[in-house]
């Protein structure tokens, strides 16, 4: 199956079903016509039989380099429809991915910033190649996380380093991710596509509706649904929209210039 901005293959053999986000040329950044080319990729993953487990990857030189920032300039209206526009159809693919009876391993090479961290956590499994980096970003376009940033990070890492991560503005290598457990395995250098095929493999022949059940067991064990916390990080972020922080935020990151914050 094949959209130009989301790429997905699916092996019956194995029950692979691989999803590749495809703008390569902005670093995957997610505009609103990759969100909607997500959901309706992830909605046939749904449909089809056999999936015994799911690969999250990103072409090119990055899983995913964050949201289209671009994309939010203007006034704050402007932003709100866009922000609106990108979880209409990102929060309901999450939930989808998450309810399907098949883990979900991440790949990601080069960044996962931003959105791209968040999608990636939401995985079971994460593995990066050796020069991988992992930042929130948020806290540079003074916003919060989105696409269950918040509620993955404080599972994976705890909320100290969580806090740090975006208090601090800190990317992480490949190496310290999987040192602070945000990340499950680094494949050594030059051998990503094989560390990758590999676990694929291994996870694809076990027993994936238990991992299923696994998963789902383990979001209901802290109380809040990750349906509730979605709908919590969209409306955090839609007022952080109105604020002169995010629009001075949105501005220095068009300018490739630091931003000057005044919390305002």
């Amino acid at each position: 199956m094949m959209n130009k901005l989301v790429t997905t293959e699916f092996h019956p053999d194995t029950g692979v079903a691989m999803l590749t986000f495809n703008r390569p040329e902005a670093l995957n950044a997610i505009n609103v016509p990759l969100a909607e080319a997500f959901l309706a990729a992830v909605k046939r993953l749904k449909e089809l039989s056999g999936v015994r487990c799911v690969v999250l990857t990103g072409a090119g030189r990055a899983f995913m380099a964050g949201g289209d920032v671009a994309s939010m300039a203007g006034s704050p209206e402007q932003a709100r429809e866009v922000v609106n526009a990108l979880l209409d159809a990102l929060n309901p693919a999450i939930l989808i991915l998450r309810e399907l009876n098949a883990p979900i391993i991440a790949g990601v090479r080069g960044f996962a910033a931003g959105a791209g961290l968040s999608l990636a956590l939401g995985a079971d499994l994460i593995i990066s190649d050796a020069n991988a980096r992992f930042m929130v970003a948020y806290d540079g376009i003074g916003t919060v996380p989105d696409c269950g940033g918040t509620w993955f990070l404080n599972r994976r890492i705890g909320t100290g380093r969580a806090s740090q991560l975006m208090l601090l503005g800190q990317s992480l290598t490949a190496l310290e991710a999987l040192e602070w457990g945000l990340i499950n395995q680094v494949a050594a250098e030059g051998e990503f596509d094989e560390t990758l095929e590999s676990l694929v493999r291994k996870v694809a022949k076990g027993p994936s509706r238990a991992y299923a059940a696994f998963r789902r067991l383990s979001d209901d064990a802290f109380g809040v649904t990750l349906a509730e916390h979605l709908e919590a990080e969209r409306q955090a972020f839609l007022e952080a929209v109105g604020t002169a922080d995010f629009q001075e935020g949105v501005a220095a990151f068009i300018a490739k210039r630091p931003a000057q914050f005044r919390g305002q």
